[in-house]
């Protein structure tokens, strides 16, 4: 949809992120982390003079609801560009509405990676820019046998797959795998909390989302075991959840991710401190707000050179664009339309944050389907 470079008509986004339902725990956050973002950019005079106006729908954390908005806003309220999703099965609900009315979807999430569209930016970590460096972290410090417990759905499932592969090229081994249902109590885990009692992995690998999560790491308090020798390590796991589930629960336990609260410097402090300001001083920042947040400058920046939110017209000004955001600077690679971010490991210390144990130099490349690391996966496009 081409714009009229003189209408001060407001620029009208959409936004798809569950205010409520068993994701909401972690898409609040995003939500949080796009409206501060808008908020920023109209407060700078929006673009090129016009608002951002965000028109948004709850799918209450069901996939298939997310196909239904994202249509409704293609087609209703004549929306091109959305900001949404969490898991990969509501991303995979949208994709095809995307595609087949050539709109742009802004993916703020980590995921399995093996995807391209040109219809989506993906701006959450890659499996070589989390799973990678937390598997070699992981083996150095603790051992080679993992347990893998995740959440039935796409993301869980492909995710444990690389990460079996890369096990299997360095001499690891997966001595125990369970999948619990998104919706799952704490009840549900109290099996997979004795399995993991018998087996004695070094490391549980979680896989498991939203409010599951939380149920899974007070079952382990419960039962007593030792973060310090048999840590839960994920790449899901933020500060949201930890803050969920309690400091004392969380504390000892590792995530790799782009971003922390506390990875220190002149930018993140002064969007911690506004983020704070917006929402509470007890509110923590986490890897899903950043990238919900620096995604929408992206997007603004692009928007101002091309006046259209036209897909076509928009895409090719954010495919190599950069942006200085909260983890550093931060690039979307235009041979995959992959953000290109850095790498950390993190372990939960008791005030609920992470401190960083070790993270990469420099941004890392995005190789959504590990062509530079051998695996046997890197072959096939997903």
């Amino acid at each position: 949809m081409k714009t009229d470079a003189y209408t001060s008509e407001a620029w009208r986004v959409g936004v798809l992120f569950s205010s409520s339902g068993f994701m909401a725990v972690i898409e609040e956050t995003q939500l949080r982390g796009t409206l501060l973002a808008i908020e920023e950019v109209n407060a700078a005079g929006g673009v090129n003079g016009r608002e951002l106006v965000p028109v948004m729908y709850d799918p209450a954390s069901e996939s298939a609801a997310f196909g239904r908005y994202a249509k409704r806003l293609m087609v209703e309220d004549h929306v091109s560009t959305i900001f949404g999703c969490y898991t990969s099965s509501s991303r995979k609900a949208v994709l095809p509405v995307v595609e087949r009315l050539n709109g742009l979807l802004w993916y703020p999430t980590l995921y399995e990676g093996f995807e391209f569209s040109p219809n989506v930016i993906y701006t959450g970590a890659a499996p070589n820019q989390n799973s990678v460096a937390l598997c070699r972290y992981l083996m150095d410090h603790y051992g080679p046998r993992f347990y893998f417990v995740g959440s039935d759905y796409i993301y869980p499932r492909e995710s444990n797959r690389i990460m079996h592969e890369l096990l299997r090229g360095n001499g690891g081994e997966v001595v125990g795998e369970t999948y619990l249902d998104l919706r799952a109590r704490r009840h549900d885990f109290l099996p997979v909390i004795r399995d993991i009692g018998r087996l004695q992995p070094d490391v549980i690998f979680s896989t498991v989302v939203g409010d599951s999560t939380i149920h899974l790491y007070q079952s382990y308090a419960d039962a007593g075991f030792n973060p310090k020798v048999m840590p839960i390590a994920s790449l899901t796991t933020t500060e949201a959840e930890i803050r969920a589930m309690g400091f004392d629960v969380g504390e000892g336990h590792v995530t790799a991710a782009p971003y922390f609260q506390g990875v220190g410097g002149a930018s993140n402090s002064s969007f911690v401190a506004r983020y704070k300001k917006r929402y509470g001083e007890n509110e923590p920042t986490n890897m899903c707000v950043e990238a919900a947040y620096f995604q929408v400058h992206i997007f603004a920046k692009a928007l101002e050179q091309t006046n259209s939110t036209d897909t076509d017209l928009l895409r090719p000004m954010v495919l190599g664009s950069t942006f200085e955001a909260p983890q550093g600077r931060v690039s979307i690679n235009a041979t995959c339309n992959h953000a290109d971010l850095w790498t950390r490991i993190g372990r939960v210390n008791r005030r609920g944050q992470f401190d960083v144990v070790q993270q990469s130099l420099n941004p890392v490349i995005a190789d959504p389907y590990l062509t530079g690391y051998g695996s046997p996966a890197a072959c096939q496009r997903g």
